[in-house]
């Protein structure tokens, strides 16, 4: 799956892009109808537990999948923002075989 990769406000980090790249990529056992994808790396300011900021957006025939993950880390909060479009493409799926 092809992912675009924005670093906003960081360096861009190969190890972080591939670490990223493989999570999202488990994805597709799921469901492998997903077309491409985007993910935005951030940091905001205010709590210091929760200033890395990982958004990532799917393109599923039909909708987009979007989820957005805050966290001390980028590896742990690109953690919970996979593991959170993983239960989306779950109901997404049982949504479009039940029609």
């Amino acid at each position: 799956m092809k992912l675009e990769m924005y670093y906003v406000d960081n360096d861009r980090s190969e190890t972080l892009s591939d670490f990223i790249q493989t999570k999202v990529n488990k994805l597709e056992t799921f469901y492998d109808g997903i077309i491409n994808g985007e993910v935005y790396i951030r940091t905001e300011k205010g709590d210091p537990k929760k200033e890395k900021v990982v958004e990532i957006r799917l393109n599923v025939p039909g909708t987009t999948l979007f989820a957005k993950e805050s966290n001390e880390t980028f590896e742990s909060a690109t953690d919970s923002t996979v593991e959170a479009l993983r239960r989306q493409i779950k109901k997404f799926k049982e949504k479009s075989t039940s029609r």
